[in-house]
């Protein structure tokens, strides 16, 4: 499945993906000491909702406007790190991973981003420019292990590929054994798209055997039954989850899955420990 950025951003997997990663980063911050924020795949850092790409798709009206147009108070940071991007009340641009990491600095924390692909690596050193993150142009799997354990006491890895890449789940598979050997206690976010549910509870297998502890899966399934050869939904991997996170995971959710429904159908975000 080829998911290159620009066509999908600001769609549901974006809303879910950055309400949890702002949650996720915000709870690690309940302690003082200093984080590492690592975006292995960060893309351009910033996209054109109008432009021509993000318009040939329009994901980003059953996406990010819905969950401007919903009401529910749980969704408002969300909504504050889009805003941010924006001059007007409904947003043009939509700022990705990096952007919003970079929202949510603290002085001690550090951002170190990472994108292969030469334009897009060029608009992200544009996006990021006046901001303290470090910008590298290299292999992701090679930049997320030279990365990890970080100079800091904490971090947080985020691999968001395209997966354009035949072997693209495999390389996800031998990186996190490789990296959870110099880092174990280390958060680690991985984004996965939803479209076979054969072929993704091979995936899930296989990451079940490397024996990580503490792998929480989340799962935003659009339909109440499966579209054939479509995108159905998308989830995340997160490895070593805090605790005030998983605490706080069911109302959030529940907010997503009630504002992103797709018309007809009520869909579902399903919540379990890879170990289960």
């Amino acid at each position: 499945m080829n998911y290159r950025h620009s066509f999908h951003a600001g769609n549901s997997a974006d809303v879910v993906k950055h309400a949890l990663l702002i949650a996720l980063v915000r709870a690690l911050q309940l302690k003082e000491s200093a984080l590492t924020l690592i975006d292995t795949h960060a893309g351009c850092g910033l996209y054109d909702l109008q432009g021509d790409e993000a318009g040939r798709t329009g994901e980003f009206t059953q996406g990010v406007l819905r969950a401007f147009a919903d009401p529910n108070p749980l969704l408002n940071d969300y909504r504050a790190a889009v805003q941010a991007v924006n001059a007007g009340p409904e947003p043009r641009l939509y700022p990705g991973s990096p952007q919003i990491l970079a929202q949510l600095l603290r002085p001690q924390d550090l951002l170190i981003l990472n994108e292969k692909h030469p334009e897009d690596v060029h608009e992200l050193r544009s996006a990021m420019r006046g901001t303290c993150a470090a910008v590298h142009e290299r292999d992701a799997y090679e930049f997320w292990l030279a990365m990890v354990p970080p100079r800091t006491p904490r971090g947080v890895v985020v691999v968001d590929p395209p997966y354009e890449q035949t072997d693209e789940r495999a390389r996800i598979t031998a990186t996190l054994a490789a990296a959870q050997r110099k880092w174990a206690h280390g958060v680690t976010v991985i984004w996965y798209p939803l479209k076979d549910r054969a072929a993704h509870s091979r995936w899930k297998d296989k990451l079940r055997r490397l024996g990580i502890a503490k792998f929480l899966t989340v799962e935003h399934w659009l339909y109440d039954r499966d579209q054939p050869g479509i995108y159905n939904g998308a989830g995340l991997f997160i490895v070593n989850p805090p605790y005030a996170f998983t605490q706080a995971l069911p109302p959030l959710l529940e907010a997503l899955r009630a504002a992103l429904a797709p018309e007809g159908h009520r869909g579902e975000i399903a919540v379990s420990w890879l170990g289960d």
